[in-house]
């Protein structure tokens, strides 16, 4: 990413409102669009991302006053088309027209079912994850039961909303009140979608709840697999996206459904052969012993110092292969940026540990110099 890159700058700009109050403008002749971008403007370059869009839904607000059923009518009129239905693996959509699901979710909490009519057109254009939210805590019967119907909706978008809406732990998103189980009858019927786009939500879904509960998840990917509805690849691939924070974890029994023998007789030895340096690298060497071709999966863990004398533990991928008549060898350059914003790295003594399988088989300290 160069340096000076905006996402906020980038989503929400000054052609993006332009284009937003194009729309409506030819959606309703009183709209007065000159209006609505100077008000918007106004303060729009001076707000983060999400505060972009609550301005935007409050501006709209004003500019098309009531609630629900007199603004949706104008509102549905300006949509865009769809987004390609032919697609299987779409992205959410264009980010301008987030600030209507928020739009929809501050007038329309007195009318669900228009609400959640609007919500299916919405989705079809731009993710409406966040927006399903409140309704979901005001409405949960009544929102899952329609999530039930949208199982079956010819569009993607509005199935994956299904999954994604419903997430234990979606970002950005409000919490919801419903059990982990809640949701669970929705994913069975979505686990089988023919669209990765779809796949993608239910094994994010899925990965929260190990957070809470993994064996719940376990139990569910057993199930799924014995029922056969899904292609395997696709589902060998869903297990897999699942289960990578247990995978991380070292957890046995996910380990073991993944193919890897987590008390397999493998052991390990791991050599530092740079001096490592912030700003630079870490540049190991791994080496491994154990029986025949026997399949293993290696993680490195770092211990990271940090201020004020504690370490963080930060797991990483190497390799998911095989033994080669019982051994195998392995090399890592491992990057430390010193500039980076969400990790201050610091000098000091650190540990390296490799894991395989899902256990630490060997550990070596090293200096992280200045």
């Amino acid at each position: 990413m160069s340096q000076g890159f905006s996402l906020k700058d980038q989503l929400f700009n000054v052609e993006k409102i332009r284009y937003l109050t194009g729309l409506f403008t030819a959606a309703d002749p009183s709209f007065d669009g000159e209006a609505f971008e100077a008000q918007v403007m106004s303060r729009l370059l001076d707000l983060e991302l999400k505060e972009r869009m609550a301005w935007i839904a409050e501006c709209l607000q004003q500019a098309v006053p009531g609630e629900l059923p007199a603004i949706a009518p104008i509102l549905l009129r300006a949509l865009p088309l769809p987004l390609d239905p032919t697609k299987t693996d779409d992205d959410f959509g264009d980010f301008i027209f987030a600030p209507l699901g928020d739009w929809v979710v501050a007038v329309g909490s007195d009318h669900p079912d228009l609400a959640l009519d609007v919500l299916e057109e919405l989705t079809q254009r731009f993710s409406m994850e966040w927006a399903i939210r409140p309704f979901l805590n005001q409405y949960p019967d009544q929102v899952l039961a329609r999530m039930e119907h949208w199982c079956g909706h010819d569009s993607y978008h509005v199935r994956r909303l299904v999954s994604e809406g419903t997430r234990p732990r979606l970002p950005w998103g409000q919490a919801v009140g419903l059990e982990l189980t809640d949701p669970l009858p929705l994913l069975d019927r979505l686990h089988n979608d023919p669209t990765r786009y779809v796949t993608r939500s239910v094994a994010n879904h899925l990965n929260d709840i190990t957070k809470k509960e993994p064996e719940l998840v376990l139990d569910r990917l057993q199930a799924w697999s014995r029922s056969g509805k899904q292609d395997q690849g696709e589902l060998s691939w869903m297990i897999s996206h699942t289960l990578r924070g247990l995978v991380k974890a070292g957890h046995p029994d996910a380990m073991k459904m993944l193919g890897f023998d987590p008390d397999a007789e493998v052991t390990a030895s791991v050599q530092v052969t740079q001096l490592a340096r912030i700003g630079g690298a870490l540049e190991f060497d791994v080496s491994l012993n154990g029986t025949g071709d026997q399949p293993v999966l290696v993680d490195y863990i770092i211990h990271f110092q940090r201020p004020g004398g504690k370490t963080s533990a930060k797991v990483h991928k190497l390799k998911q292969t095989a033994l080669r008549n019982g051994a195998l060898s392995l090399t890592k350059k491992h990057k430390l940026k010193g500039n980076a914003t969400t990790f201050k790295l610091v000098p000091g003594v650190h540990q390296l540990d490799i894991q395989v399988n899902g256990r630490v088989r060997t550990s070596v300290d090293f200096d992280l110099l200045g």
